[in-house]
């Protein structure tokens, strides 16, 4: 299986111009899926899982205006880059194809529910990032039943999820500790700095 390095993933995503908040989302997400693949006691491939965390979002920022379903364009763009493996999972971000597809976690379920706990840059409870995706999307009644539907199975999904792991949900932020990933987006700027520099 191809799978993207971080410098690789960096490129991709300078290149698809993620906007910066966009890009400090992704590797947050990035950083908890990180820690919770190396927590679990589960057989994960851990570079799989950084680089469908850290292109998550690969199309988020151009479907703020042509309203296309990031997750599948997402997918379909890392196909077509010569990563299915990892498409497959971004494909899955929002919602997975098939909840507990495994007896034992695999990587999609973590990077799912390391998106579900971050909101913007901050590692946030499900429960905070539940609230902040119904105030931002859940104006018509039907999305808000999908969201509500979205919320009880990564419920679901968590308590699966922590059932292979030493400590609980609530314990994870204080775990992580405080990291707004500034370190991470100095190197990212920096790489695509070369980049930038190289092709002008």
């Amino acid at each position: 299986m191809r799978i993207p390095t971080r410098q690789e993933c960096y490129y991709i995503m300078y290149k698809m111009k993620m906007m910066d908040h966009i890009v400090a989302h992704s590797l947050q997400v990035c950083r908890v899926a990180m820690f919770l693949a190396d927590s679990l006691e589960a057989d994960l491939n851990p570079n799989l899982v950084q680089a469908a965390a850290l292109l998550h979002d690969i199309t988020k920022t151009r479907s703020i205006e042509t309203r296309e379903d990031h997750a599948q364009t997402g997918k379909q763009l890392l196909i077509s880059l010569g990563y299915p493996g990892v498409g497959d999972i971004v494909g899955q971000h929002v919602l997975l194809d098939e909840y507990f597809a495994s007896d034992s976690p695999i990587e999609a379920d973590v990077v799912n529910y390391a998106d579900k706990r971050v909101v913007h840059d901050k590692v946030a409870t499900l429960a905070q990032r539940i609230d902040y995706i119904m105030e931002r999307y859940g104006i018509e009644p039907k999305r808000r039943e999908y969201i509500r539907m979205l919320w009880e199975e990564t419920k679901t999904l968590e308590e699966h999820l922590f059932r292979f792991c030493s400590f609980s949900p609530a314990d994870m932020e204080n775990l992580l500790g405080p990291d707004n990933c500034s370190a991470d987006f100095s190197e990212y700027s920096r790489v695509n700095e070369t980049v930038a520099v190289g092709t002008g």
